[in-house]
């Protein structure tokens, strides 16, 4: 099996309890950040109607949620809000909770949308686990409107962490691998979590990898000892 199909394989298999190890593990921090990169994004664009949001690697849906509701808390019309995810198991479980969201099973490589069609495109938490970065991220380019926004939350690598950042990796490395285990029962996949994280890009290249795929960055943040970060790039 090739490694995107083993990634894909194993959120179909903690999709059930995935929400529940989220919530525990993040201890909650995460809606904060995904509150503020809407409001960011949105306060960016600068538009009091929008056609279409697309979020890739969706899971199980919060982030289009987080769209919805801060497009409402700000009284901006969106059209639609998309999913995309090439695991079942994950958008099963969005389309419970979320059934007026539209979804597609899909990578984020081939996303089945026409050229220019979306105005932000979101993917958080997601982008690490695209085996082909830089083809999703040309992908990312050819689905956005012109001036479109792409709207990257992740875990990125820091090869020089400071004390609190190495807090921060015992902490990532160590406990959230067994809380994580404990509650799925796939001790495997959460240990994927943090090998993912220390195989993954560092803030420079990420941004180098969005101006090479036609972005222009606007805005970039590290929050809570820098376990996340925030990169909001433009369609040139």
């Amino acid at each position: 099996m090739e490694k995107q199909e083993k990634i894909v394989s194993m959120f179909d298999n903690i999709a059930p309890t995935y929400d529940t190890a989220n919530r525990v593990m993040s201890m909650g921090v995460d809606k904060s950040w995904r509150r503020k990169a809407c409001d960011l994004a949105y306060g960016f664009y600068a538009k009091e109607s929008i056609d279409k949001i697309v979020d890739v690697a969706c899971g199980t849906g919060d982030m289009m949620d987080f769209w919805k509701k801060r497009s409402e808390a700000s009284r901006i019309a969106i059209g639609e809000i998309v999913g995309v995810d090439p695991s079942n198991g994950m958008v099963n479980v969005a389309r419970e909770k979320f059934p007026k969201f539209n979804y597609h099973i899909a990578k984020a490589t081939e996303i089945p949308l026409k050229d220019k069609a979306a105005d932000i495109l979101s993917i958080t938490y997601g982008i690490r686990n695209v085996v082909e970065r830089e083809a999703a991220l040309r992908e990312f380019n050819r689905v956005l409107k012109e001036g479109g926004l792409v709207v990257i939350l992740e875990f990125m690598k820091n090869e020089n962490p400071s004390f609190l950042g190495k807090i921060r990796d015992f902490y990532m490395n160590k406990v959230l691998p067994k809380v994580g285990g404990f509650i799925s029962k796939n001790l495997e996949a959460y240990e994927y979590l943090p090998n993912s994280i220390g195989d993954f890009s560092t803030v420079e290249n990420m941004q180098k990898e969005l101006m090479e795929a036609g972005f222009e960055i606007v805005y970039t943040k590290s929050f809570s000892m820098d376990i996340s970060t925030l990169l909001i790039a433009r369609k040139k």
